[in-house]
């Protein structure tokens, strides 16, 4: 014992399946060494120790009396393994057993083993070969004292599961917000009035139907199955009357805490029938959490409490209501950025059309005549100065010799008087010449015409002159210019 870590099986414990290698039967076992029969012992057989543990272990299964059944004691000394598997003794005043309690089966069970407890462990012996150990491999425990309740509850229970009443496949789903809800219990304990406060502070949206019946007694189970029976009965008039809403749509069946002998109502075999048969889901709060009954296997749901029931069934307002407030928060968000994208895209479109309007054309017009202005003034105020500079500069250069030179064009001037006569003529002439041609121009320009009548079309626009009725389109803006002024038009349609 000395060389065994914390945690370890005993040194007789059997351990995990898992660290043992499967014998394999179509391998056969090794014949039994028989020695050569030593001097003066006269033929005597000598067995090897697995044959002998092997011979124990055949006549130990063969025993059906060992295969299955129900062992008293108290527990001694209780070693849990790495593995998760119990090693502990069961011992009454005068002998123990040992006891191997595997991992799957402690963890399925409601209780567990502690040194001192006196219990009652169902399971089968077998013989450990390897360290030749006799133990009882344990399948469930319970408290001692529970008597002929539990090995019927037990009995009951493997063979309601044998049927298939307890499987996982045929559970059905509860509905997320039922309208109305039935309850099977008593009217007159604190189950109903705990029930009917939990739906209220959740829901208060669901309607609870009460369904009385026994909860306790002999009664009690031909009571809890009338019960289910007059549900049915009730949800199918709701639906034949054409009151859907008004028919439930789920059950619960209730009960307060109590001793195995008070709950045992819940353990008939009728009313667990009854409760798979159910057309509806059934949620099952029987007791308190520690309780377990068969109809708790048979439900579609099991509940801890009948509060705890209440709860699974119906949705709570405050979680859903914070539900509700936050879509609403990501609502009034997405609007809002969809209204503010919204309203960037209108002030774009604004933006286009102020600048196609006439009057922002005609700014831009306005603003480029002045640019080109500037131009202008700055381009001859510039050519101004240089010619200034050329003159200045030329000046400079003529300065010297101007005089002299004025001096011989005055000689050269009086010497031409004899030409004056000839030059008078000849502006006369041109004279003459440059008036005939301003009356002829006169007669042919533009103010005469317009002085006889006439009109110039212009587009209001772009001031270009209209000549063909098709570039001044239906509703265009005109400017007439007549001899002494200008008229605003209008194209009308033709």
């Amino acid at each position: 014992m000395a060389g065994r870590g914390p945690g370890e099986p005993p040194d007789w414990a059997l351990p995990s399946w898992d660290s043992v290698p499967a014998e394999r039967e179509d391998v056969p076992a090794p014949s039994p060494r028989v020695p050569a029969t030593p001097p003066g012992t006269f033929g005597i057989r000598i067995l090897g120790v697995s044959e002998v543990t092997r011979t124990i272990r055949g006549a130990v299964r063969a025993d059906p009396r060992l295969t299955d059944l129900w062992v008293e004691g108290e527990i001694g000394r209780v070693t849990i393994s790495s593995a998760g598997h119990a090693y502990f003794t069961l011992k009454d005043e005068r002998n123990q057993l040992q006891c191997v309690w595997f991992r799957d089966d402690r963890q399925r069970s409601a209780f567990e083993a502690q040194a001192g407890l006196r219990i009652v462990a169902h399971g089968r012996i077998d013989l450990f070969e390897p360290q030749g150990a006799l133990q009882l491999y344990v399948e469930s425990i319970q408290p001692s004292g529970l008597g002929d309740l539990t090995l019927q509850f037990e009995a009951l229970k493997a063979r309601l599961a044998a049927e298939g009443l307890f499987g996982a496949e045929r559970k059905r789903q509860l509905p997320s917000r039922p309208a109305t809800i039935a309850v099977i219990t008593s009217p007159s304990g604190a189950v109903w009035k705990d029930i009917c406060h939990v739906l209220a502070r959740r829901w208060p949206l669901t309607r609870v139907v009460l369904v009385a019946a026994q909860v306790q007694g002999e009664a009690a189970p031909a009571s809890l199955v009338g019960a289910f029976r007059r549900i049915e009965r009730y949800a199918a008039a709701q639906v034949a009357a054409g009151r859907a809403d008004e028919a439930p749509v789920l059950t619960i069946l209730a009960r307060g805490g109590g001793s195995l002998e008070d709950l045992w109502a819940f353990n008939d075999e009728a009313v667990v029938r009854a409760v798979v048969a159910h057309s509806l889901p059934v949620v099952c709060g029987v007791g308190h959490e520690t309780d377990v009954t068969l109809s708790d296997f048979a439900a579609d749901v099991r509940a801890p409490t009948p509060s705890a029931a209440a709860e699974i069934v119906v949705p709570d307002q405050a979680e859903l209501l914070a539900v509700v407030r936050a879509f609403g928060r990501q609502l009034d968000t997405t609007a809002g950025l969809r209204i503010r994208a919204v309203a960037r895209e209108v002030a774009a479109e604004r933006r286009a059309l102020d600048r196609l309007s006439p009057s922002a054309q005609l700014t831009m017009a306005r603003e480029r005549v002045g640019l080109l202005l500037d131009r202008a003034t700055r381009a001859t105020r510039d050519r101004t100065a240089g010619g200034r500079l050329v003159v200045d500069r030329l000046a400079r250069r003529l300065g010297p010799t101007l005089p002299a030179r004025l001096a011989a064009d005055r000689v050269r001037v009086a010497r031409s008087g004899a030409m004056e006569p000839i030059v008078a003529r000849r502006l006369g002439g041109a004279r003459a010449s440059i008036g005939s041609a301003a009356a002829a121009l006169g007669v042919l320009g533009p103010q005469a015409t317009l002085e006889r009548g006439y009109a110039i079309v212009r587009r209001a626009a772009d001031g270009s002159i209209v000549r063909d009725p098709a570039e001044a389109p239906p509703g265009s803006k005109l400017a007439l210019r007549v001899a002494r002024g200008e008229l605003p038009a209008t194209a009308d349609p033709r």
